[in-house]
């Protein structure tokens, strides 16, 4: 805000919080610039590669089934949900 006094401007000073929490919807929100933005973390996700098989389902999910891929996606579910080499290996083998 800004005061007028003697045909002068004098700008107030306002500080704001860095970090505020909003207990509406229980997010943590940073001041970046004028704006406040949600304190957001990725879960760690398993980097094992996904074999071709599923690499295949991926692909069918993500085409065929978007609502269940945008599920999996946000819920951090998809990888898990896949297919590995190492995993259709195992099934085929009785050792």
């Amino acid at each position: 805000m800004c005061e007028y006094i003697n045909d002068a401007i004098i700008q107030e000073d306002f500080s704001m919080k860095k970090y505020i929490f909003d207990e509406g919807n229980g997010l943590w929100y940073e001041l970046r610039g004028d704006y406040y933005i949600p304190c957001l973390t990725v879960l760690d996700q398993d980097e094992s590669p996904i074999g071709i098989w599923g690499q295949r389902h991926l692909r069918y999910i993500r085409t065929e089934h978007k609502a269940l891929y945008m599920e999996l996606l946000t819920s951090g579910r998809l990888k898990p949900t896949l297919p590995t080499s190492t995993n259709r290996r195992r099934s085929k083998c009785s050792c």
